[in-house]
Protein backbone atom coordinates (compact mmCIF):
# COMPACT_ATOMS: atom_id res chain seq x y z
CA UNK A 1 0.00 0.00 0.00
CA UNK A 2 1.05 3.46 -0.63
CA UNK A 3 0.65 6.40 1.62
CA UNK A 4 1.03 9.93 0.03
CA UNK A 5 1.30 12.51 2.53
CA UNK A 6 0.58 16.07 1.27
CA UNK A 7 2.48 18.25 3.81
CA UNK A 8 4.48 21.35 4.81
CA UNK A 9 6.75 19.02 7.38
CA UNK A 10 7.74 16.23 5.24
CA UNK A 11 10.79 15.34 7.59
CA UNK A 12 7.96 15.15 10.68
CA UNK A 13 6.14 12.44 8.49
CA UNK A 14 9.23 9.91 7.32
CA UNK A 15 11.00 10.35 11.18
CA UNK A 16 7.98 10.09 12.60
CA UNK A 17 6.65 6.49 10.58
CA UNK A 18 10.09 4.91 9.45
CA UNK A 19 10.67 3.64 13.82
CA UNK A 20 8.69 0.29 14.84
CA UNK A 21 6.17 -1.80 12.72
CA UNK A 22 5.70 0.76 9.95
CA UNK A 23 9.58 1.27 9.58
CA UNK A 24 9.70 -2.63 8.79
CA UNK A 25 7.31 -2.85 6.98
CA UNK A 26 8.16 0.29 4.70
CA UNK A 27 11.91 -1.97 4.77
CA UNK A 28 10.01 -5.17 3.49
CA UNK A 29 8.03 -3.28 0.82
CA UNK A 30 4.83 -4.01 2.28
CA UNK A 31 3.96 0.01 2.22
CA UNK A 32 5.34 3.31 0.97
CA UNK A 33 5.42 6.64 2.23
CA UNK A 34 5.72 9.28 0.02
CA UNK A 35 5.52 12.69 1.87
CA UNK A 36 5.34 15.87 -0.37
CA UNK A 37 6.03 19.32 0.38
CA UNK A 38 3.32 21.49 -0.60
CA UNK A 39 5.91 24.52 -0.54
CA UNK A 40 7.23 22.76 -3.29
CA UNK A 41 4.69 23.41 -5.66
CA UNK A 42 3.83 26.93 -4.70
CA UNK A 43 4.56 29.22 -8.04
CA UNK A 44 5.44 32.51 -5.32
CA UNK A 45 8.89 33.27 -5.18
CA UNK A 46 9.34 33.48 -1.41
CA UNK A 47 7.84 29.65 -1.05
CA UNK A 48 5.09 31.00 0.80
CA UNK A 49 1.74 28.93 0.91
CA UNK A 50 -0.69 30.99 2.43
CA UNK A 51 -2.95 34.17 2.70
CA UNK A 52 -5.01 36.45 4.12
CA UNK A 53 -9.17 34.92 4.12
CA UNK A 54 -11.33 37.28 2.17
CA UNK A 55 -14.24 38.83 4.11
CA UNK A 56 -11.63 38.61 7.14
CA UNK A 57 -10.54 36.78 10.72
CA UNK A 58 -7.56 35.84 12.52
CA UNK A 59 -5.28 33.91 11.17
CA UNK A 60 -3.81 32.56 7.58
CA UNK A 61 -5.08 30.06 4.94
CA UNK A 62 -3.69 27.85 3.59
CA UNK A 63 -4.13 28.59 -1.07
CA UNK A 64 -5.35 26.58 -3.35
CA UNK A 65 -2.92 26.46 -5.87
CA UNK A 66 -0.16 24.75 -4.24
CA UNK A 67 -2.13 22.33 -2.74
CA UNK A 68 -3.71 21.71 -5.78
CA UNK A 69 -0.40 20.89 -7.76
CA UNK A 70 1.07 18.58 -5.02
CA UNK A 71 -1.85 16.28 -5.42
CA UNK A 72 -1.49 16.30 -9.37
CA UNK A 73 2.33 16.10 -9.06
CA UNK A 74 1.14 12.49 -6.60
CA UNK A 75 -1.85 11.46 -8.68
CA UNK A 76 -1.60 12.72 -12.29
CA UNK A 77 -4.79 11.76 -14.12
CA UNK A 78 -5.90 9.09 -11.47
CA UNK A 79 -8.96 9.08 -9.33
CA UNK A 80 -7.05 8.87 -5.68
CA UNK A 81 -9.04 8.74 -2.45
CA UNK A 82 -7.92 11.64 -0.81
CA UNK A 83 -8.53 12.09 3.48
CA UNK A 84 -8.44 15.48 4.60
CA UNK A 85 -7.51 15.82 8.23
CA UNK A 86 -9.45 17.88 9.87
CA UNK A 87 -11.86 18.15 13.53
CA UNK A 88 -14.53 18.70 11.19
CA UNK A 89 -14.97 15.28 9.89
CA UNK A 90 -15.98 11.91 10.66
CA UNK A 91 -14.21 10.65 13.73
CA UNK A 92 -11.61 7.74 12.42
CA UNK A 93 -12.28 4.44 14.02
CA UNK A 94 -11.25 0.96 13.28
CA UNK A 95 -13.86 -0.12 11.02
CA UNK A 96 -12.93 3.25 8.95
CA UNK A 97 -9.34 1.85 9.17
CA UNK A 98 -9.91 -1.67 7.72
CA UNK A 99 -12.06 0.32 5.09
CA UNK A 100 -8.86 2.20 4.00
CA UNK A 101 -6.40 -0.44 4.06
CA UNK A 102 -8.59 -1.65 0.56
CA UNK A 103 -6.74 1.21 -0.89
CA UNK A 104 -3.40 0.67 -3.11
CA UNK A 105 -3.10 4.28 -3.06
CA UNK A 106 -3.94 6.98 -0.58
CA UNK A 107 -3.73 10.52 -0.08
CA UNK A 108 -3.61 12.25 3.31
CA UNK A 109 -4.18 15.75 3.09
CA UNK A 110 -2.90 18.20 6.06
CA UNK A 111 -3.62 21.01 6.74
CA UNK A 112 -2.55 23.88 8.78
CA UNK A 113 -3.20 27.57 9.96
CA UNK A 114 -7.03 28.40 9.55
CA UNK A 115 -7.30 25.64 7.22
CA UNK A 116 -7.77 25.14 3.40
CA UNK A 117 -9.41 27.15 0.75
CA UNK A 118 -12.21 25.45 0.68
CA UNK A 119 -12.45 25.67 -3.22
CA UNK A 120 -9.61 23.12 -3.16
CA UNK A 121 -10.89 20.99 -1.13
CA UNK A 122 -14.38 20.51 -2.82
CA UNK A 123 -11.80 20.43 -5.81
CA UNK A 124 -9.72 16.94 -5.18
CA UNK A 125 -10.94 15.90 -0.86
CA UNK A 126 -13.29 12.71 -0.82
CA UNK A 127 -12.99 11.95 3.03
CA UNK A 128 -13.48 14.42 5.71
CA UNK A 129 -11.51 12.95 8.82
CA UNK A 130 -11.14 13.58 12.53
CA UNK A 131 -9.20 11.75 15.24
CA UNK A 132 -10.82 13.39 18.01
CA UNK A 133 -12.88 16.66 19.23
CA UNK A 134 -9.79 18.56 19.78
CA UNK A 135 -8.24 20.76 17.44
CA UNK A 136 -4.26 20.31 17.00
CA UNK A 137 -1.28 22.61 15.15
CA UNK A 138 -1.56 20.84 11.88
CA UNK A 139 -2.82 17.33 10.53
CA UNK A 140 0.38 15.67 10.77
CA UNK A 141 0.12 13.98 13.67
CA UNK A 142 -3.53 12.73 12.83
CA UNK A 143 -1.95 11.66 9.61
CA UNK A 144 0.46 9.64 11.50
CA UNK A 145 -2.44 8.13 13.64
CA UNK A 146 -4.14 6.89 10.98
CA UNK A 147 -1.02 5.21 8.87
CA UNK A 148 0.06 3.21 11.94
CA UNK A 149 -3.45 2.15 12.13
CA UNK A 150 -4.38 1.27 8.24
CA UNK A 151 -1.01 -0.22 7.90
CA UNK A 152 -1.47 -2.83 11.00
CA UNK A 153 -4.44 -4.51 8.56
CA UNK A 154 -2.17 -4.48 5.51
CA UNK A 155 -1.29 -8.39 4.94
CA UNK A 156 2.17 -9.04 6.29
CA UNK A 157 2.99 -5.96 8.29
CA UNK A 158 2.40 -7.81 11.64
CA UNK A 159 4.52 -10.47 12.25
CA UNK A 160 1.41 -12.29 13.81
CA UNK A 161 -1.33 -11.49 11.31
CA UNK A 162 -3.88 -12.56 13.76
CA UNK A 163 -2.97 -10.73 16.38
CA UNK A 164 -4.96 -7.78 14.62
CA UNK A 165 -8.17 -9.64 14.69
CA UNK A 166 -7.80 -9.83 18.55
CA UNK A 167 -7.22 -6.66 19.22
CA UNK A 168 -9.38 -3.56 21.21
CA UNK A 169 -12.86 -2.31 18.36
CA UNK A 170 -12.64 -5.68 16.69
CA UNK A 171 -16.73 -6.72 16.88
CA UNK A 172 -17.51 -3.38 19.13
CA UNK A 173 -15.62 -4.80 22.07
CA UNK A 174 -12.20 -4.00 24.09
CA UNK A 175 -9.65 -6.33 24.29
CA UNK A 176 -9.49 -8.85 27.34
CA UNK A 177 -6.91 -8.42 30.26
CA UNK A 178 -3.24 -9.81 29.28
CA UNK A 179 -1.25 -11.66 31.84
CA UNK A 180 2.62 -12.52 31.16
CA UNK A 181 5.65 -14.31 33.69
CA UNK A 182 6.12 -14.67 36.68
CA UNK A 183 2.97 -16.21 37.52
CA UNK A 184 3.04 -14.10 40.81
CA UNK A 185 4.21 -10.73 41.09
CA UNK A 186 3.32 -8.42 43.68
CA UNK A 187 1.24 -10.58 45.45
CA UNK A 188 -1.28 -10.59 42.48
CA UNK A 189 -1.40 -14.36 40.87
CA UNK A 190 -2.64 -14.93 37.29
CA UNK A 191 -6.07 -16.00 36.67
CA UNK A 192 -6.11 -19.89 37.25
CA UNK A 193 -8.18 -20.31 34.06
CA UNK A 194 -5.27 -19.22 31.39
CA UNK A 195 -3.12 -22.09 33.25
CA UNK A 196 -5.72 -24.54 32.78
CA UNK A 197 -4.57 -25.66 29.27
CA UNK A 198 -8.35 -26.15 28.25
CA UNK A 199 -8.16 -23.81 25.03
CA UNK A 200 -11.76 -23.78 25.17
CA UNK A 201 -12.29 -22.74 28.39
CA UNK A 202 -9.67 -19.84 28.15
CA UNK A 203 -11.98 -18.71 24.90
CA UNK A 204 -15.22 -17.99 26.66
CA UNK A 205 -13.21 -16.60 29.53
CA UNK A 206 -11.47 -13.84 27.41
CA UNK A 207 -14.71 -13.28 25.64
CA UNK A 208 -16.89 -12.85 28.96
CA UNK A 209 -13.67 -10.21 30.27
CA UNK A 210 -13.66 -8.42 26.56
CA UNK A 211 -17.87 -8.06 27.59
CA UNK A 212 -17.06 -6.90 30.94
CA UNK A 213 -14.43 -4.60 30.47
CA UNK A 214 -16.15 -2.94 27.05
CA UNK A 215 -19.20 -2.44 29.68
CA UNK A 216 -17.21 -0.32 32.01
CA UNK A 217 -15.24 1.41 30.31
CA UNK A 218 -16.62 2.12 27.03
CA UNK A 219 -20.46 1.42 27.26
CA UNK A 220 -20.95 2.86 23.80
CA UNK A 221 -19.51 0.63 22.30
CA UNK A 222 -21.17 -1.98 24.70
CA UNK A 223 -24.36 -0.78 23.56
CA UNK A 224 -22.91 -1.31 19.81
CA UNK A 225 -22.50 -4.71 20.50
CA UNK A 226 -25.43 -5.59 22.66
CA UNK A 227 -27.83 -4.12 20.08
CA UNK A 228 -26.17 -6.63 17.30
CA UNK A 229 -25.40 -9.51 19.49
CA UNK A 230 -28.66 -9.63 21.42
CA UNK A 231 -31.63 -9.58 19.52
CA UNK A 232 -33.88 -10.31 22.22
CA UNK A 233 -32.42 -7.38 24.12
CA UNK A 234 -31.90 -8.65 27.35
CA UNK A 235 -28.56 -7.22 28.88
CA UNK A 236 -25.57 -8.86 30.01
Amino acid sequence: MKFHVLTLFPDMIQDGMNTSITGRAVENGLIEIHAVNIRDYTIEKHKKVDDYPYGGGAGMLMQAQPVYDAYKAVAGEKKLRVVYVTPQGRVFDQQMAGELAKEEELVLLCGHYEGIDERVLEEIVTDYVSIGDYVLTGGELPAMVMMDAISRLVPGVLNNDVSAEFESFQDDLLEYPQYSRPEIWNGKQVPPILLSGHHANVEKWRLEQSILRTKQRRPDLYEKWRMRHDKGGKSE
